[in-house]
C-alpha cells in the first residue's frame, strides 16, 4: 500500500489502472516560489518541494511515499495553471499547432529505496480551431490544470502525433513505476 501525497484524481486513477494499491493524504507545498529557466528543472523543485514536506509529516516507515508533479511546456515557455479565462486562452493558443512537452516528476520512497523520475511525452497538435478553443474556454475544464488542458479531454482529437509514455502526460509514470514496484 502506498501513500499518493496528492489529490489529484488523475493520478488516482492511474494507479488504479495499473493495479497499485494506494490511499490520498498530502500535505500542500506552495510552488508558486519556485523561480526555474528550464521545465525539467521547475518539475523537479516542485516535487522535491511536495516530498520534503510530506516525508516531514508522514515519514515513509508505515507506508511508502509517491509525489509527483507535472509542467506543460510549449515554444519555450511553461505554460503554469491559468489564473483567469485569458490567460487560458493564451496558454492554449500557444500550443495551438506546436509540439507541447509534458513533463512529470515522481519521487518514490520507502524506508531502504528511492525513486526519482523525471519522464517527458511529446504532442504534436494541429491548430486549434477557434469555435472549439471558446466552448472549451466557456466550459471552464481548464481550471486547474497546466497548460490550461489535459490530453484526455479538449486537446485529444488535435493531437497529430505522440512521443512518450501517456501516463507521464497524465501525471506519473505509472509504466515505470510498475517495473519499479
Amino acid at each position: 500500500m502506498i501513500r499518493l501525497c496528492s489529490s489529484s484524481a488523475t493520478r488516482a486513477m492511474l494507479l488504479n489502472q495499473a493495479g497499485i494499491e494506494f490511499f490520498q493524504e498530502s500535505k500542500d507545498f506552495d510552488e508558486d516560489a519556485i523561480i526555474a529557466t528550464s521545465p525539467k528543472n521547475f518539475v523537479y523543485q516542485a516535487t522535491l518541494g511536495k516530498y520534503e514536506a510530506n516525508l516531514k509529516e508522514f515519514g515513509c516507515e508505515d507506508f511508502p511515499l509517491l509525489v509527483g508533479d507535472t509542467v506543460v511546456t510549449s515554444q519555450d515557455q511553461i505554460l503554469r495553471k491559468a489564473k483567469c479565462v485569458d490567460d487560458a486562452r493564451n496558454i492554449l493558443m500557444t500550443q495551438s499547432g506546436s509540439i507541447t512537452s509534458i513533463v512529470s516528476c515522481m519521487i518514490y520512497q520507502t524506508p531502504h529505496k528511492k525513486l526519482i523520475d523525471i519522464s517527458q511525452t511529446d504532442y504534436i497538435f494541429s491548430e486549434f480551431k477557434q469555435d472549439d478553443l471558446e466552448k472549451y474556454l466557456a466550459s471552464g475544464e481548464w481550471r486547474g490544470k497546466a497548460g490550461a488542458c489535459i490530453v484526455e479531454g479538449f486537446c485529444k482529437s488535435y493531437i497529430k502525433e505522440v512521443r512518450g509514455y501517456e501516463s507521464t502526460a497524465m501525471g506519473l509514470n505509472t509504466d515505470i513505476l510498475k517495473i519499479w514496484l
